[in-house]
């Protein structure tokens, strides 16, 4: 049966229209991006053809292009467009952490660090620079690691504050994992940063371990 067919209270564009898109399942969701289906599936039932297939929402969006065009009712141009969807809520998230100070929009530094970094297969460490006000001047990936570990060198964070006039830095790194709980390497780095920054009269306010829910904080743990 054909979307159409469906009645228009259960049809995922009219629901999302009516009730907003957080009350829409993944394949709803999923469903209103690929705006049609294939010969003998509606939308709804390739998206959830699709999810199963990938495993998850999650997986779908971070295939590549090989991966992602090798299902059914997939190809470059949905690749490109999807991607595009997911820059352009990075993007919005971007915009919402440099708008304010990011100690005032705590959840929007984290949903941003969480957007930047989870996908990453490999372990990354990244700063967000901060000025004065602690609004955000840039975020930068400085290091690429091993999947158990990035070598990061407090020289090159420094340099680097020092190239945007930071007076504060977030400091940031994934764990590939999915496990967020940092470790004691994360915080014996956190430490090693922290003293070196200090020289540049640079302050570590937070240290985020990005996984696959909440980014975990080492200032509430006490660590910072």
């Amino acid at each position: 049966m054909s979307i159409r067919d469906w009645p228009v209270q259960e049809r995922p564009r009219e629901k999302l229209l009516a009730h907003g898109a957080a009350t829409l399942s993944d394949a709803e969701l999923l469903a209103i991006f690929l705006r049609t289906g294939v010969a003998g599936r509606s939308a709804v039932d390739l998206a959830r053809h699709l999810l199963a297939a990938f495993g998850g929402l999650r997986q779908l969006l971070e295939a590549d292009l090989h991966g992602f065009s090798a299902h059914l009712g997939l190809g470059p141009a949905k690749y490109a467009q999807l991607q595009a969807v997911l820059e352009m809520g990075r993007r919005h998230l971007a915009a919402r952490i440099q708008r304010d100070s990011a100690l005032e929009s705590p959840q929007a530094v984290r949903d941003y660090l969480k957007a930047r970094l989870r996908h990453e297969p490999h372990e990354v460490f990244a700063c967000l620079f901060l000025d004065t006000r602690h609004r955000v001047l840039a975020f930068e990936v400085l290091f690429h690691g091993s999947i158990d570990g990035a070598s990061v060198y407090p020289r090159q964070v420094v340099k680097r504050a020092l190239a945007h006039n930071a007076a504060a830095v977030i400091l940031t790194h994934n764990h590939p994992s999915g496990v967020a709980e940092p470790s004691q390497a994360d915080r014996q780095l956190t430490q090693k940063l922290k003293e070196a920054l200090a020289l540049v009269e640079v302050r570590v306010l937070d240290h985020f371990v990005v996984g696959d829910g909440e980014p975990v904080s080492l200032a509430e743990y006490g660590w910072i």
